[in-house]
């Protein structure tokens, strides 16, 4: 029986890196020793999900290709370097020279991921809410709204306090990438939000997103030199100036009420069986303010593949893809080909939380998004850190590095419970990280205390020791 083996024995690799395939018990007859794959024809699959998916084109399977084996021994092997990001399958075989079967190695199929180089290192994520860089940044608590604007806003009228700006925040990435070290610098979405009609909370929900294409204009200084998304782009250009990179979160599966999408394409969206637009939610809690998108629409997947594009295009060099499962499979196999088509380099990272383990895993091995979020900061006990930290091990080596937070916007604090307490976890969450992936969110480093609340502007106590 024909045995193969792959070195090294692991299902994900960087590219750059180089995988050696062994065929052992070869028949000492005339034939030709192949590894079947489709590693040489990443092009031609980006294709054919592409077709699949915008012309239901069938798969033709046109990207599979033999790769001899040199030598004349039984046991032959040959290395293949890894240089194109995507998931790949292969397997050894013996095609003899007369007409006879192809004889195959035992077992299945030999799945394997390549990611991009350059998550090997330099992955330490600040995740960075725009909005916190204004009026409470270095507060310790958020000074709330003036009685006089309570009232206005609870009578109807819109108040909207004085948000902070991507040239605020663009002040302290000296801090973010020099004295922290960071290299990655995550943007909760920058998108306009409601400010009358859906909207919820002081300032409207960052995820609530109307316009896709568009970024808040309350982000952005009034300058009559520089259009709101041209001081995006001068915040992306500081961040690769200090050789950092810069990703953004995309709502890929909700809009806000009243969105451009929404007005312009009702049939995207959900609806129960009364008509409804339907809002989507997790963990027991409906998420009223924002309204689910239909992925059994085809045209909704290609609708936010162009999103991706659109701000790869800005400079953007990776995406946090928020309740990215809640997004059928087949939709990210044509986004993920759509957008590495064009820019491969592209960083997918998977918000699974909330959502079941094996859809994120099945993501990662078979969509080809590079990494997902790791629970280990929602867990405690000394059992339960020990049993995720041999899933998070697992995961780097099969299907995709899992990122270590510290802290999130979705969880409270870890300084409401104290000082000495935020330090032990901090540095639990950065000392079991694997494949060095870790991130935390803007103010932790100062101990800031008060929840990140998505529909305010929460104080960062920037600066305290």
């Amino acid at each position: 029986m024909l045995q193969q083996k792959i070195v090294p024995g692991r299902e994900v690799f960087y590219a750059g890196e180089s995988i050696t395939v062994e065929l052992a018990n070869i028949p000492d007859i005339p034939g030709r020793a192949v590894f079947r794959t489709n590693l040489p024809g990443i092009r031609q699959r980006r294709k054919e999900l592409i077709e699949l998916h915008e012309n239901l084109s069938e798969i033709q399977d046109l990207d599979w290709f033999d790769i001899e084996i040199p030598g004349s021994s039984s046991c032959r092997t040959i290395t293949l370097p890894l240089i194109d990001v995507g998931c790949f399958e292969g397997k050894c075989c013996f095609i003899p020279d007369k007409d006879s079967a192809v004889l195959w190695a035992e077992g299945e199929n030999f799945h394997f991921k390549v990611t991009n180089a350059s998550s090997i290192a330099g992955t330490t994520i600040y995740s960075a809410f725009v909005r916190q860089f204004g009026r409470n940044l270095y507060l310790p608590r958020s000074t709330g709204s003036p009685q006089k604007t309570e009232m206005l806003d609870h009578s109807g009228y819109t108040v909207i306090p004085p948000s902070g700006t991507f040239r605020q925040l663009a002040g302290h990435l000296d801090h973010i990438f020099g004295k922290l070290n960071c290299r990655i610098l995550q943007l909760l979405p920058i998108h306009p939000v409601p400010s009358s009609y859906g909207r919820m909370g002081c300032f409207g929900s960052p995820f609530a997103a109307l316009d896709y294409f568009a970024v808040e204009p309350a982000l952005a200084e009034f300058d009559t030199a520089a259009t709101p998304m041209e001081q995006f782009e001068e915040l992306v250009s500081a961040v690769h100036q200090r050789n950092g990179k810069i990703f953004l979160d995309i709502p890929v599966n909700h809009t806000g009420w009243g969105s451009k999408l929404q007005m312009e394409h009702p049939e995207y969206f959900c609806r129960d069986e009364h008509g409804n637009l339907e809002s989507p939610g997790a963990w027991g809690i409906v998420w009223a303010d924002l309204c689910k998108l239909d992925y059994s629409c085809r045209e909704v997947a290609m609708f936010m593949a162009e999103v991706f594009l659109f701000w790869c295009s800005k400079g953007v060099d990776g995406f946090r893809c928020d309740a990215g499962y809640m997004v059928p499979e087949k939709a990210w196999d044509y986004i993920v080909a759509k957008v590495r088509s064009r820019f491969p380099e592209t960083t997918f990272l998977l918000e699974g939380l909330g959502g079941p383990p094996e859809v994120q895993d099945r993501l990662l091995r078979c969509s080809g998004l590079d990494c997902g979020y790791s629970e280990m900061f929602q867990n405690y006990s000394r059992s339960g850190i020990r049993h995720y930290l041999q899933v998070m091990k697992k995961s780097l080596y099969t299907s995709g590095n899992l990122v270590s937070f510290a802290e999130t916007h979705d969880n409270d604090r870890l300084a409401a419970s104290g000082k000495t307490f935020a330090r032990l976890r901090f540095m639990l969450c950065a000392l079991l990280s694997t494949g060095g992936a870790f991130g935390f969110a803007n103010g932790a480093e100062f101990f800031a205390a008060e929840k990140i609340d998505g529909h305010n502007d929460s104080a960062l106590n920037f600066g305290e020791k």
